[in-house]
């Protein structure tokens, strides 16, 4: 079995991620090959929760432009939306 923190990489913390907080989701950034057992059972080594539910999301990696040129793009990912059964993942405790 894979370590568990190459599965989770990192929390992805937007707008939209905080609010989905109070409804018990998280999002983390997680290896483009890790299933959603991998990611379940990372993600409560890791916090010591119980997870609910995992959805799992792969985003495109987008074209960059600079002065109106295609100058590259941006690397692909894939997300975990994490549902607690019990307990919290407190990533930000001064915030």
């Amino acid at each position: 079995m894979k370590d568990p923190r190459t599965i989770i990489k990192l929390p992805h913390v937007t707008e939209k991620s905080t609010d989905m907080k109070d409804d018990g989701w998280y999002v983390f950034t997680v290896d483009k090959k890790a299933n959603k057992n991998e990611i379940k059972n990372s993600v409560e080594k890791i916090f010591n929760v119980k997870v609910e539910k995992v959805r799992t999301l792969l985003t495109a990696g987008k074209p960059v432009k600079k002065l109106g040129r295609k100058i590259g793009r941006r690397s692909s990912n894939k997300k975990a939306y994490i549902k607690l059964k019990e307990g919290t993942i407190e990533l930000f405790e001064g915030m």
